[in-house]
Order: structure tokens, then C-alpha cells, then sequence
């Protein structure tokens, strides 16, 4: 048997040139075909090396190696079966590592691709006034809210939208204001509180619009509107800024899927305990990302309930007896510190603000000459006016500067030693004989003109200080003010000035760079209602825990106490009585008052005047007129209720502010509505009329 070679003879075999060995090997005996054929060509192709496996022998005939090549083929094969076994293993450690060790990740964002975790935004607490009635509630409504990563072009989805739902120009602008800001958000709100028609037209079309879905949302109400807006505040949407806060505190993961925070106010001020614990939802999902179903649910804790210390009614009252003046109200228990009423006016609708104001809103708020969104209670700093003499009267008294029998004669002014400056009393020709009891009642600039003189600045500073002014009361509501109730050290260090003693004189009746807040004075009355024990003021006086209806309640602990004489307290009080009497500069406010008031009128100027200049209120125009100003605490002898009273260029305290006090205590002690007003207020530019006499 021959062997054959693995390949074909491309030149066909020759019959007569080959033959057969013994060993089946094909010797060649002469010049093949192929070598005549390259012989006959006209260049000479040089030899390669000899062919790998063959070998020549020794007639110079090439013979095939086939041991050594079968063994290199099984070198070959073993290479390539020991790299497939290799690719094979290394494929399986990589599925050991990704099913097994790697198992729980991969397992997570297998889950995540079929579940999505849906925050669910607990209720916010609720705000009441110290008998239950509701300030601040929830409510539900549906919202048409887009997802940006998963809608088409959004101009046009816009317009397609707007064939079936109402959206309006201000829409739009809000809308991309919203995407703006927040683009990490999954869905940005496009129209809130949709009725129940345009609801159904889009769930009938909801196909058309992928990335557009309706949600069930709730939304902050104020069913009082502008009454006690400037205590409750306002919630609005969370602004890049605060959103930074969240972060840094590190409680955003509790205001995931929230678009709401508290801004001012107790809304802002007590923003932990009102906003609550989100919960959340494992929602099913298909390939298209639409809800299957609800696989488990964390519920929501509700945010706590505030329950303050006000009283809506009261605050209704004193809000309605301002009229159309502007000014600040401020009543507190004195017992407690608890605030009853607080009052800015004009205020604002606090609902404006819970979807975003709109620029018409905000401009007409913003640019206001009435300024509606200042909370003149909380930051308006104003001269105290003769409602500082109380405090003066009972510094003269406890530091031996005054007795109660210590009386002058007023010519009308008062002299400043050596450098002649002259200071005028209200009142042309002056009050005759004044003691103490009757400087309070008259309300006599000149006595405390020299009163202030013989104590000195630091003397002043020192005990008016402990009635707190001059520093913040702690009133828990963010924004106060500190006022000024300056020193020698103080006017060095703000103005490298030393301390003059005219300073002191403009100080002793209210004026100079003597400044206070309308929370101020009615605190530092509360201190004097009091004798002398400081109750911190407060508007929220219980915590309500949302899941177990425990109430926490703020305890009336005084926080300081310093010794007032008694009989210096009373002397003080009598005084302060009868300026609400006959012949007081507040007797007219509280004729027929069936129970006692310890009170004191002020007036305080707006633009200062020129020596010997005579302030005309009927040429004056409004904004420059002299501010109103009142304290009082009733009853007098077991106060129930101290307040201080600001209106803004209303002239007189006897005649503009001290009524307005009068409508409050007469239903706080005997539950006596108001009447009507049968004049809401005098002109812009008209003075009211007064007694040519009259004063503070």
C-alpha cells in the first residue's frame, strides 16, 4: 500500500517520473515539471530555506519528517485545549463572583429595576389658638406634574397639556422657575389643585403624555387670612439654599418627595416638630415604569400640633381696632410669659406664599409704602417716648435720686448747666408744681429732664436694663430685634465718641438714641405687672405628640427675679393708675372702665426739629407725624394682662392708642365685645382733632 500525501499535485502525477519506495515515500528521479517550467523563466527565483519536516537524504531528495510534525500538532492541540480550559475557568470564577459574592448588590438593583421606593410626605401639625380654634391646617387636592427624564420636549408637551387642563402663562413661568432650581426632582408640578372635570379628561388621555402623571397632594391653608399672619408665617417651597441646609444637618432623606418648608414665623421657627417623618412605599413596577402594585408600606408619622398661648378673638379685636392705621400690638400674661395677642399692621394673606407668590402679588406687597410684610411687633425699633418714665421714675426712686415728695417748678424747660442748651417741655408755660405722682400723670418732660441729669447714663442703663430692654426677650419666634438702650461704653464703641451730657437728657424722656421693639415694651411692662419676676414671653404653650395625643407643655418658670421695694412698686402703680383718669392723658380712653388700669402714654418723634421750632401736626405730612404709643397692665392690682401699643404717625397716645387698649382689656377681663367703629380713621393727610393741650 502507498501512503498518500494530505494534499493535492498541482501539476498532476507524472507515471514515468516517480515511483513508489519501499517506505511509501515518492523519490523523485529526474527534474519535475514544475522545476523544467521555472527553468524556462527569464529571471532566476532564489531557493528558500528547506521546508520544516522535510529533510534531505543522501541522493539530495527532501523526505517528510511526519513523527516530529505529528508531534508539534499534539503540542499545538494541547496549547489550545489548556487556553480553552483556562478561558473557561477564569468565565467560571467571574460567574462565582458575580452570583455569589457579589449576589446581594446585583440582587439590590435587580430589586431596584423592579421596585421603586416612593416617599410618602407625612401630614404637617397642625397650629391652633389656646382654645382649639384651627390656624393652620392641610388639605388635599390633585396636582398635573411632569417627570423631565422621562417627557418628551417639554414646550410641546406644554401646549398639548393645555388643550385638556387650564395652564396659564404664570403656570408655565412657575413651572420652569421649579425646573430651574431643582433639577434632581422627579416630578416638577405643572398645575395644583385641579378640579374633578379636568382630572377625568386627563385620565381618559393619560396614554397620549408619557412622563405626565396626577398626584394626590397636600397643601398648607389659613383660614384666617391676614389675622395673626405675621405669628403664624407661611410654608413655601424648599429653595436650593435650603436644600443645601437639609444636607448639612443631615435630615434631607426626611424631606424626600417634600416641596415644602417653613419659612417665618412659629412655621419656621418650629419646622422640626410640625414637619414629622416621611414614610415610604415598595411599588411594583413594569418595564414602562407604571405601577403594578404595592408590595409594603411605611407609614408616616404626622408632624406635632402647636397649641399656643394666643387667643384668636383677642387678637381679632385688636387687629380690627387699629383701622387703617399702621402699627404693633403685644399683650402677655404676666404670670406666665404666655403671649395673648400679637399684633403687625398691615399684615399679609399667608396663602399667597404656600404655591410660590406671583410677581404682581409680590410687587404690590414688596413696594408698599404701608411695608405689610415688616413684623413691626417682632423688628420695628421706635423711641419709647414717655412710656420710658415709669422705668425713669422708679430708677429715681430705688437709687435715692427722687422722693415722692421731691417736687419742682416748671417753667416750660429745662436748662442744661453751664452750656445753656435748652430743652422744652410739651407744654408752653409749663405744669407749675410737679412731684413724682404727678410727672407720670401729666406726663411732665422737665422733671425727667432733671431726673435723668442727676442719675446718668450708666445709671439708666444699668436698672432700666433689667426690665429688658436694650436686648432680645427670647420670644420664640425667629427675626427680633434688639433695640438700643445706650451707655457711655456703647456710644464709644459704635460712634468713637465720648458720651455728652445732652445725650443723657433726650434719653431720660424716651428719645436721643433711645430705641425699643413693641416686644420690648409690653415684656418690660409684664416685668413691672409683675414686680420684678421675669417670665420669658412665649406664643406656643403645648406640644401635642401627633401618634400618642400627649401634650407637652411649656412651663411658666421665671428665668430671672430682682427686689423691687414694694413701696416704690405701688407709688409707681398709683401713678400709673391715675393716668387713666381724670385728668390723665389717657382719661378720656378709660372713662367708665369698671376695673383699674395701670397705664402710660407716649409720643414719639419721627424728624427731629429745631431749637425754638414748634411742631405743627395739621402741616406735617402723615409719614412724618408723631408716632402713638401705650402700656398698660389690668387689672392693676392682680394684672391679668400687660400690653404695649404702637401707632405708626398716630399723633397722640391718649387719644389713638390707649382706646385700642381699652377694646382689648374690656374682653379680656369682662368679656365685652367691641361696637362697630363709626370712623374707621382720619385722612392720610388730615390731623385728627385734639385739645390744644394735649399731649402723648
Amino acid at each position: 500500500m502507498f501512503f498518500r500525501l494530505p494534499f493535492k499535485w498541482p501539476f498532476g502525477r507524472s507515471r514515468s517520473g516517480f515511483r513508489p519506495p519501499a517506505r511509501g515515500i515518492e523519490v523523485s528521479r529526474g527534474p519535475s515539471k514544475f522545476r523544467m517550467w521555472l527553468s524556462r523563466l527569464p529571471f532566476k527565483v532564489p531557493a528558500g530555506p528547506p521546508r520544516s519536516g522535510f529533510r534531505p537524504n543522501a541522493r539530495g531528495v527532501e523526505m517528510r519528517d511526519l513523527s516530529r510534525e505529528l508531534e508539534r500538532f499534539h503540542w499545538r492541540l494541547a496549547v489550545c485545549a489548556a487556553s480553552v480550559v483556562l478561558l473557561f475557568f477564569v468565565l467560571l470564577l467571574r460567574f462565582f463572583y458575580l452570583q455569589v459574592i457579589q449576589h446581594d448588590y446585583y440582587m439590590t438593583l435587580a430589586e431596584q429595576n423592579r421596585i421603586s421606593i416612593v416617599p410618602v410626605v407625612p401630614n404637617r401639625g397642625l397650629i391652633l389658638d389656646r382654645n382649639g380654634v384651627v390656624l393652620a391646617h392641610n388639605y388635599s387636592a390633585y396636582t398635573l406634574e411632569i417627570s423631565p427624564k422621562s417627557a418628551g420636549p417639554l414646550d410641546e408637551l406644554l401646549d398639548q397639556l393645555s388643550e385638556l387642563v387650564d395652564i396659564q402663562p404664570r403656570d408655565r413661568k412657575r413651572f420652569r422657575k421649579l425646573l430651574d432650581e431643582r433639577r434632581e426632582l422627579d416630578s416638577v408640578p405643572v398645575r395644583t389643585r385641579l378640579t374633578d372635570e379636568e382630572v377625568a379628561r386627563f385620565s381618559v388621555n393619560r396614554h397620549r403624555f408619557p412622563g405626565v402623571q396626577i398626584n394626590a397632594r397636600l397643601f398648607r391653608h389659613y383660614p384666617n387670612g391676614e389675622i395673626a399672619s405675621h405669628v403664624i408665617g407661611y410654608i413655601g417651597r424648599i429653595s436650593e439654599k435650603e436644600q443645601t441646609k437639609l444636607e448639612e444637618r443631615g435630615v434631607a432623606a426626611n424631606y424626600r418627595g417634600a416641596d415644602y418648608i417653613g419659612k417665618v414665623g412659629l412655621e419656621g421657627r418650629y419646622e422640626e416638630d410640625l414637619h414629622g417623618v416621611a414614610g415610604f412605599e415598595e411599588v411594583e413596577t413594569d418595564a414602562g415604569g407604571r405601577s403594578v402594585r404595592t408590595l409594603r408600606t411605611t407609614l408616616p408619622v404626622s408632624g406635632n400640633n402647636l397649641h399656643l398661648a394666643l387667643d384668636l378673638r383677642v387678637q381679632e379685636i385688636a387687629e380690627r381696632a387699629f383701622g387703617k392705621f399702621r402699627g404693633a400690638l403685644v399683650a402677655i400674661e404676666p404670670s406666665t410669659g404666655g403671649v395673648v395677642a400679637f399684633v403687625s399692621r398691615p399684615g399679609f394673606d399667608p396663602n399667597l406664599f404656600v404655591e410660590g407668590i406671583d410677581s404682581q402679588n409680590w410687587d404690590l406687597l414688596n413696594n408698599s409704602p404701608d411695608k405689610p410684610l415688616n413684623n413691626r411687633s417682632l423688628q420695628g425699633v421706635y423711641p419709647p417716648g414717655s412710656t420710658f418714665k415709669p422705668f425713669m421714675a422708679l430708677a429715681g426712686l430705688e437709687l435715692g435720686k427722687r422722693t415722692p415728695d421731691y417736687t419742682i417748678s416748671d417753667p416750660g424747660f429745662f436748662v442744661l448747666g453751664g452750656a445753656g442748651h435748652v430743652y422744652r417741655d410739651w407744654k408752653k408755660g409749663g405744669h407749675g408744681m410737679v412731684n413724682l405722682h404727678r410727672s407720670l400723670v401729666i406726663s411732665c418732660d422737665t422733671y425727667y429732664y432733671g431726673l435723668a441729669q442727676d442719675l446718668g447714663i450708666d445709671n439708666i442703663h444699668r436698672f432700666i436694663g433689667q426690665f429688658g430692654l436694650g436686648r432680645r426677650t427670647g420670644i420664640d419666634i425667629d427675626g427680633e430685634s434688639t433695640g438700643l438702650l445706650p451707655s457711655q461704653e456703647w456710644k464709644m464703641r459704635r460712634f468713637k465718641q465720648k458720651w455728652f451730657g445732652g445725650d443723657t437728657i433726650s434719653v431720660g424722656i424716651g428719645q436721643g438714641y433711645n430705641l425699643a421693639t413693641p416686644v420690648q415694651l409690653a415684656f418690660a411692662t409684664a416685668i413691672l405687672a409683675n414686680r420684678g419676676i421675669v417670665y420669658r414671653p412665649h406664643l406656643v404653650r403645648q406640644i401635642e405628640d401627633s401618634q400618642s395625643g400627649e401634650r407637652r407643655t411649656i412651663e411658666a418658670q421665671p428665668f430671672n427675679k430682682f427686689t423691687i421695694s414694694e413701696e416704690n412698686l405701688q407709688r409707681v402703680r398709683n401713678a400709673m393708675i391715675d393716668v387713666n383718669r381724670p385728668g390723665g392723658t389717657a382719661g378720656a380712653a378709660f372713662s367708665g372702665a369698671e376695673y383699674a388700669v395701670a397705664g402710660k402714654t407716649g409720643t414719639a418723634q419721627v424728624v427731629g426739629m429745631k431749637a425754638g421750632e414748634k411742631y405743627d401736626e395739621a402741616r406735617t405730612p402723615e409719614r412724618y407725624r408723631d408716632h402713638a404709643l401705650y402700656i398698660a397692665y389690668a387689672p392693676a392690682e392682680a394684672p391679668k394682662l400687660a400690653l404695649a401699643i404702637l401707632v405708626e404717625n398716630g399723633g397722640h397716645g391718649g387719644s389713638v392708642a390707649a382706646p385700642i387698649a381699652r377694646a382689648v382689656f374690656d374682653y379680656v377681663i369682662l368679656g365685652k365685645e367691641p361696637k362697630p367703629p363709626k370712623e374707621a380713621a382720619p385722612p392720610k393727610d388730615a390731623a385728627p382733632a385734639v385739645q390744644e393741650d394735649e399731649h402723648d
